[in-house]
């Protein structure tokens, strides 16, 4: 059941394939065609058979793995091998099975991307080892000219994990208003994908998992910048009675709503989407007022980031007409809402290359984002306003980590057909020294005003700080379940002395999930 990294303390298997019990009899015998065994299957506070959230199967000849069924393989004797199967299309969640009214034990049941009858079947090995057993990845951020490759631990086999992840669903208001109906939907993968859009993220006071800051301090928590990894987010979050964790951006939204997606059997990748549009009105065009210094009304809601990010999801679209079927966007950061919720998505990828903005859901959103026009107004001293010619297109080099390589796979041909390519501007080191940030990235803009025309242009580019190569120097042989030397070096490339600087570490059972610090002193 591609389970076994999560621990082999409890059961924990994918709907739409057999698992099997062994059952050791105190008295008596089985005896085939005979004997018979009535089964249930619960999932939720409030199970019934109408909502998919309650079995009850009988023994059958053999397995039918298109619907809730058991069957015994034993011959006569005091051991039964029980087989059974969930139906391909049952609710995902924590399961109580009980055998003939009194034997009873938990499993877990999750999406099964390897069935084909799941909604989230996908046919290669080769992509199932990325989108949903690899634990660590890369995350671009940086700027269109330069996308900087982030290593990000996805950890969605770590201890406590898929508790977490489990304790995100019932968590969800849906579920406190009407369980019943919840559970009924996780059935449905676009509801689950909706519901995870919406509770990776606090913005609806609903204990969600992160809260949002884009303000120059992070007082009160973690500057989004520091975070390396998935678990100690998901792990905070469960371990302090669901309080939202202080602090994500778009990339930590992502990539959490990532672990969560692949914990849950959902084929999911983290996307980039470079120079990209947040349109408040739903008039797919973002208007940038600005004065003749250049400065930008912060009065406009409409939006330009250097870089998004948000998530793709591997699944079929039964609810819209065919051809629509594969990768679809959803987006847990909180921009606006989606029926009434901070919600995005999902969206298929090739709706919004074609156009199709009537689609489910939030489809013109997620086409502003890659396909808005970008005007530009300026404001002159003495009131009057022009358009300003702009060359730059929103919704550039839309990246996403290769399939088992850590090179950056170019996507945007999914979304949107060619386009034309900006001009680059230069910019001098000594006229940025002094305003580095943490994230690394400088924004510049130059305006050109003819003041007899009154005709303006405008260029802005994002300039990325490359980081200095961190070289790894193993000391001794590495054996198993003995302590490893390592000496790690960098280059310093600014003339100013390092002080105070530590190196993190983290990865799959090495570190249990936590970030380890190590301080550099020399």
């Amino acid at each position: 059941h591609h389970t076994e990294l999560n621990g082999t303390d409890r059961l924990i298997v994918r709907r739409g394939q057999a698992f099997t019990i062994n059952l050791y009899l105190n008295s008596g015998s089985y005896q085939p065609g005979y004997s018979q065994l009535h089964i249930t299957a619960e999932t939720g506070p409030q199970p019934e058979e109408q909502y998919g959230t309650r079995a009850v199967l009988g023994l059958s000849d053999e397995i039918d793995d298109t619907r809730w069924s058991a069957a015994v393989s034993s011959p006569s004797g005091d051991t039964v091998c029980l087989s059974v199967c969930a139906a391909p299309d049952a609710p995902i969640g924590r399961y109580v099975l009980t055998l003939d009214g009194h034997i009873q034990f938990d499993f877990i049941l999750l999406f099964n991307p390897w069935c084909p009858r799941d909604v989230v079947y996908m046919d290669c090995e080769e992509k199932l080892a990325e989108y949903v057993l690899a634990q660590d990845g890369i995350i671009f951020r940086g700027d269109v000219e330069y996308p900087v490759p982030l290593a990000w631990y996805f950890g969605q086999f770590e201890e406590g994990i898929l508790d977490a992840c489990l304790r995100i669903l019932d968590m969800n208001p849906k579920h406190s208003r009407n369980p019943g109906k919840d559970c009924s939907g996780r059935r449905n993968v676009i509801y689950v994908t909706r519901v995870l859009s919406a509770m990776i993220n606090s913005n609806d006071r609903d204990y969600g998992v992160l809260e949002g800051c884009w303000k120059d301090t992070f007082e009160g928590g973690v500057s989004p910048m520091s975070w390396r990894g998935s678990v100690q987010i998901l792990r905070t979050w469960s371990s302090t009675s669901c309080l939202p964790v202080r602090y994500g951006q778009c990339w930590v939204f992502a990539a959490v709503a990532c672990t969560v997606s692949r914990a849950l059997g959902i084929p999911c990748r983290v996307v980039t989407n470079f120079y990209s549009a947040h349109d408040t009105n739903s008039n797919l065009v973002i208007e940038r007022y600005l004065n003749e210094k250049g400065e930008i009304d912060s009065s406009t809601r409409d939006m330009i980031w250097n870089y998004h990010c948000w998530v793709e999801s591997w699944m079929t679209r039964p609810d819209l007409p065919p051809g629509f079927d594969g990768w679809q966007a959803s987006d847990p950061t909180p921009q606006e809402k989606s029926e009434g919720v901070f919600c995005c998505g999902p969206v298929p990828l090739r709706a919004i290359k074609e156009g199709e903005l009537t689609f489910k859901y939030d489809a013109p959103f997620v086409f502003a984002e890659v396909n808005a026009d970008l005007v530009h107004i300026l404001k002159y001293n003495d009131g009057s306003t022009r358009k300003i010619v702009n060359e730059q297109k929103v919704g550039q080099k839309i990246s996403t980590k290769s399939v088992g390589r850590d090179a950056r796979e170019d996507i945007t041909h999914l979304y949107k057909y060619p386009e034309e390519r900006k001009v680059p501007l230069r910019l001098n080191y000594s006229q940025y020294c002094n305003n580095l940030t943490e994230d690394n990235l400088i924004r510049l803009g130059a305006l050109l005003i003819d003041y007899s025309t009154k005709e303006a242009v405008m260029a802005m580019r994002d300039i990325v700080l490359d980081d200095p190569e961190i070289k790894i120097r193993i000391l001794g042989e590495p054996k198993e379940k003995r302590k490893l030397a390592a000496e790690l070096t960098l280059q310093n490339p600014l003339p100013e002395t390092l002080q105070g600087c530590c190196f993190t570490i983290e990865g799959a059972n090495l570190t249990g999930g936590y970030t380890s610090l190590l301080v550099s002193v020399s």
